[in-house]
């Protein structure tokens, strides 16, 4: 019985120590200065929707800007295309044409009968590419989306000589996501089991998710953008791409990859860490890797100028240093 009182007691003290982390984290964020406006975080990029209908029908959402060169941008696991308003908004600005969806099974579109997969949803890329009848495009897949794009670059590269001159896979994974990494062993369990995203609905542990996948700097809007999206989906139904997260292991296969590639990371990474993108720098041939201090998984919030100017840069058919 002693003993019994003995770890009660401890599990009580850690406990007490754990809120008083929680809650000091959350009052650092909260005051911490918006780097963008909070309407900007919550938006979507402007442009026009539509929706692509698969023949499983599935029915993948799109939105479309600008006018000029293609680029095409693939949000991560629990978003949506608007993570992508301000460098879509950059890009336009820019004088290229910007394609944002919503992958199958997040937010707006629908998942169909084939269901989820990394095949499976790496085909939608296939369907966004010839439905907008691209060419000299460029394309950039961020966490899951970048997942997902070397998945498609592997499986379509007839499609990919056709229509593609460039693609940038940022702060992301080829596979076997839970290597060295105590983060996502934690979390992505708690994701199917659905404990995460109840718990994420309160400030108290909400806040700090999201804290984890950044680097130096979060704030509000950070927060607010991710947990708008994260806690409608239906994590339920998208255990299958979790689990092909763990399970799946493309390195070896990316010498295959036959296109200009830029790999970019936030040093700081705690999701995708940086040993991911610098085995994908190696494994692809000619694809050069930047690593942006102090920056974490968020770049789409963190650092989009620099995702900005890589964009481009490929566009233009320019050589990039690694750096």
């Amino acid at each position: 019985m002693t003993f019994l009182i003995a770890i009660l007691e401890v599990l009580l003290v850690l406990t007490i120590l754990l809120v008083i982390y929680l809650k000091l984290t959350n009052r650092r964020i909260e005051k911490a200065p918006l780097k963008y406006a909070m309407d900007t975080y919550l938006a979507e990029p402007d442009g026009e929707e539509g929706y692509i209908e698969r023949e499983d029908g599935s029915r993948i959402r799109y939105l479309v800007a600008g006018s000029g060169q293609p680029i095409v941008l693939a949000h991560g696991y629990g978003g949506s295309l608007a993570a992508w308003q301000v460098l879509s908004a950059d890009l336009v600005q820019k004088g290229y044409r910007v394609i944002t969806f919503d992958q199958r099974g997040h937010e707006k579109s629908t998942i169909g009968s084939d269901g989820i997969g990394s095949q499976e949803m790496a085909s939608d890329y296939k369907a966004v590419l010839e439905h907008f009848d691209v060419k000299d495009g460029v394309i950039l897949g961020h966490s899951m989306g970048g997942f997902l794009l070397q998945v498609f670059l592997l499986n379509h590269p007839e499609v990919v000589k056709e229509r593609l001159k460039g693609a940038i896979l940022m702060a992301t994974f080829a596979g076997d996501i839970n290597r060295d990494n105590a983060q996502n062993k934690v979390q992505i369990p708690l994701i199917k089991s659905g404990i995460l995203v109840a718990l994420t609905k309160m400030d108290l542990f909400g806040i700090p998710f999201v804290n984890t996948l950044t680097g130096d700097h979060c704030d509000m809007g950070m927060v607010k953008g991710m947990l708008q999206v994260f806690n409608r989906i239906n994590h339920k139904a998208l255990i299958p791409i979790l689990q092909a997260f763990v399970e799946e292991n493309h390195y070896d296969r990316l010498g295959e990859i036959d296109l200009p590639v830029r790999v970019i990371v936030g040093e700081k990474d705690k999701t995708t860490p940086p040993f991911h993108s610098d085995n994908m720098a190696s494994g692809i041939q000619g694809a050069s890797l930047t690593r942006i201090p102090d920056k974490g998984h968020l770049l789409n919030w963190e650092a989009p100028e620099v995702l900005a100017d890589a964009l481009v840069a490929l566009a233009k058919g320019e050589t990039i240093a690694s750096a």
